[in-house]
């Protein structure tokens, strides 16, 4: 997105019509930080945290804020089921016609969720990914065997969906929310992220990418990642692609590539008030 069209979409009021998902587990130091952040985000519905099963208070900061905010629900599984499994349980409450992921340790900057979802906002796309590649921004040097891993795993799925995805890895993935609703999500653990780049490649829809800072964590601050996920995304990447069909992979094959209901009522209010 060109700084024309960020001044632009900054020119209109916005349109309530954003979910954010925050998975969460064991991050009651910095949860309350990015739901904050999130809560300043333009065009916001909804905010709702899944709380994965923690055991450090995140249950009880989730409340906190839910109790504080309108905008926050908060949700618990009684026991940890994975990222995967807290996302399926966000995307099934959320009502908003543009959903995004937020993760809640901070390595993703909630400031850049409006960029993000600014393609689908203008009806050019149907899903975006934020890419920590495309076009280098501040990113926090870390590991490299994450580095070979991450390539690795988009240059698999790239040669099963013949697109040309730089991370497919990102924590940030928006959808248009009938697409993450209607998709039949299967993996488990960190699954997702390969899971759902499989499928929205069957849908044939309009994929974008933006680029996106990335402020990355240690182990030893938190970072859950390991490589038996790595070993089994790779497994994901065939499975999904490979023994997966279109029909399987949705419950009812949404519309693709026009405006947000709410986008499009709020242009033809502007135009006919001109």
């Amino acid at each position: 997105m060109t700084q024309n069209d960020f001044n632009k979409h900054e020119e209109h009021h916005h349109p309530t019509c954003l979910s954010v998902v925050i998975p969460v587990y064991n991050e009651a130091d910095t949860l309350k930080e990015v739901v904050g952040k999130v809560l300043a985000v333009p065009c916001l519905l909804e905010v709702i945290i899944v709380n994965d099963g923690s055991t450090d208070g995140t249950a009880e900061v989730a409340r906190q804020l839910a109790a504080m905010y309108p905008q926050v629900r908060a949700v618990d599984h009684p026991r940890n089921d994975g990222k995967t499994a807290a996302l399926r349980t966000g995307f099934a409450l959320s009502q908003g016609e543009v959903v995004i992921v937020q993760d809640a340790d901070l390595e993703y900057d909630p400031a850049e969720i409006y960029g993000v979802i600014c393609p689908i906002l203008d009806g050019h796309a149907d899903v975006v990914f934020g890419s920590r590649f495309l076009v280098r921004r501040a990113a926090r040097v870390l590991y490299f065997y994450h580095f070979l891993a991450n390539k690795f795993l988009t240059f698999l799925s790239n040669a099963l969906t013949n697109l040309n995805m730089t991370d497919i890895e990102t924590g940030y993935k928006a959808f248009r929310g009938d697409i993450i609703r209607n998709m039949v999500i299967e993996s488990s653990g960190f699954g997702f992220e390969v899971e759902v780049t499989a499928k929205v490649a069957k849908l044939k829809g309009a994929i974008y990418e933006v680029p996106i800072s990335y402020y990355g964590r240690t182990y030893q601050e938190g970072k859950k990642i390991g490589l038996i996920d790595g070993l089994v995304a790779v497994w994901f990447v065939i499975r999904f692609n490979l023994f997966r069909s279109l029909k399987a992979s949705f419950r009812q094959l949404p519309e693709l590539r026009s405006k947000p209901a709410a986008v499009a009522a709020l242009e033809a209010g502007s135009a006919r008030s001109e």
